[in-house]
């Protein structure tokens, strides 16, 4: 399992997506949420994604090609003020077109802040996803930051928001700094696509 990983490149528009097509997990969420330390911890590798401590870098969607079997795609964040409303709608756009029109999209990680409640466009995102029926699973994010009791509070939370989650099954914990969940989301990656 994950013998081959590459950044194939930055994706501005659905034409550019790269061929052969083939089966997509997507990451979403806000700006600063920690896609790219996401990506390079699951995957084992320091700088296969670049991360950044600016937020709203990630303006393109960018596609990992992954043992030639299918590829990740880290959707550019939402939600960061200080970029120009009208980019931040082009990003909008151009997510909710390809979540409707790719076809190739098996699976989507929802990475959430587990210190903070979910925004608005969080709250969009997981309506368009059960809107087109896309299996999703929302990732509480950094809880290396959180104590235990607030670890707790935090899944108790995001329940409160998104009543259809279930821990371990569509709701998981992460901590790209301890390893915390990685295990878990590389057996449900090796269970959709490493049978």
């Amino acid at each position: 399992m994950f013998n081959k990983l590459e950044f194939i490149k930055p994706v501005y528009s659905l034409k550019e997506i790269p061929s052969p097509r083939r089966p997509e997990i997507i990451l979403c969420g806000r700006s600063n949420v920690g896609k790219s330390s996401f990506i390079n911890s699951i995957f084992n590798r320091k700088n296969l994604a670049k991360t950044s401590s600016t937020p709203g870098k990630t303006r393109s969607m960018n596609y990992y090609n992954v043992d030639d079997k299918l590829y990740m795609v880290d959707l550019p964040g939402f939600g960061y003020a200080k970029t120009a409303k009208t980019e931040r709608d082009n990003w909008a756009k151009l997510i909710d077109e390809f979540l409707e029109q790719s076809g190739y999209v098996s699976l989507a990680f929802h990475l959430i802040d587990s210190r903070h409640d979910p925004l608005e466009s969080d709250l969009h995102l997981n309506m368009l996803l059960r809107e087109i029926d896309l299996p999703y699973i929302v990732i509480l994010n950094k809880i290396d930051k959180l104590s235990q009791s607030e670890i707790a509070l935090a899944k108790k939370k995001i329940t409160n928001f998104f009543p259809e989650l279930s821990y371990g099954d569509n709701l998981m914990q992460f901590s790209s700094i301890k390893g915390t969940g990685k295990k878990e989301v590389l057996s449900r990656i090796s269970s959709l696509f490493y049978k």
